[in-house]
């Protein structure tokens, strides 16, 4: 779905925002400036928010839903809104307010991307909405200002990640279903990165190394730590390994296992522990609102 716009240019609903799994996420090293070097891919799948946009009469950028702990001026969604204005403002354009609607469905502080994937979703709805013009090219480099995912999310397809996450290689990936389970848990990603007993000299890999099938390449270098430091994460890990080989997404908490067929995991999510979430979620070969990007 690609959201629904009115013949007048007013309003744009239904935008998909897809969540990402790490099909494997290695730390290859450390740059002087203390941010860490990473190899992933990343992984679309239509686990997703809704947002739905409505321009105003007015210059204001508003968010109209109340999402608990996220105070709406922190939200990447009002400012990838507000950094899309201040980039047209440059050239001369002057777009009216709007007013964001956000349905949430990705868990927060799950490593599923989804504030970043929010933030692509709104550059790319408004960029149609206000008529802005921007190429997709464009719109990641604003995209990278609010976070090192972004981008990726306005790539269009899965990719090959390297850098501080803004090194991007679009990669074919198979077709698969995944359980994606939230143990209940927050896991702060910048205490993960501090760890002492993180690794981060894992050797670097290429893309040829992953013709075989990503997945179950690699590993997750965060995960020994995360699942130390929250036994949740460790018991979501072992309960999921019964059934296909598990690991965590991202920084956590969020861990995940890839299934051949539906019924597989289904058969998996009807004995999801009490206290913990479950998704299945299908794997993506492109973003859902790929047909608004400009090339």
């Amino acid at each position: 779905m690609t959201g629904a716009i009115d013949s007048n240019m007013t309003h744009l609903h239904g935008c998909r925002a897809p969540a990402k799994l790490n099909l494997f996420l290695h730390v290859v090293g450390r740059r002087d400036d203390g941010y860490h070097l990473l190899q992933s891919v990343f992984q679309l799948i239509d686990l997703a928010d809704v947002l739905h946009f409505d321009l105003r009469d007015d210059e204001t950028i508003t968010r109209v839903t109340d999402l608990p702990d996220v105070p709406a001026g922190d939200d990447l969604t009002v400012r990838a809104a507000q950094l899309l204005a201040n980039a047209m403002a440059h050239r001369g354009l002057r777009p009216t307010g709007v007013n964001i609607a956000i349905e949430k469905h990705i868990p927060m502080g799950g490593g599923l991307g989804g504030g970043s994937s929010d933030a692509a979703t709104t550059l790319i709805a408004l960029n149609q909405l206000w008529q802005a013009g921007m190429k997709r090219s464009e719109l990641m480099d604003l995209g990278l200002q609010l976070g090192a995912d972004v981008p990726f999310f306005l790539l269009g397809e899965n990719a090959f990640v390297e850098g501080i996450g803004e090194q991007l290689t679009g990669v074919p990936t198979p077709s698969a279903w995944f359980v994606v389970i939230h143990p209940g848990i927050s896991v702060p990603t910048p205490l993960i990165f501090r760890e002492p007993e993180l690794t981060r000299n894992t050797k670097a890999v290429k893309i040829v190394d992953l013709s075989a099938s990503p997945l179950g390449f690699g590993r997750n270098d965060l995960q020994a730590v995360a699942a130390r430091a929250f036994p949740p994460v460790a018991d979501a890990i072992k309960w999921l390994s019964a059934f296909g080989e598990a690991r965590m997404t991202g920084s956590g908490a969020c861990v995940f296992a890839a299934f051949a067929s539906e019924s597989e995991a289904d058969a998996v999510l009807q004995s999801v522990p009490a206290g913990w979430r479950g998704w299945k979620a299908q794997s993506l070969a492109t973003h859902p609102m790929v047909t608004l990007l400009q090339s």
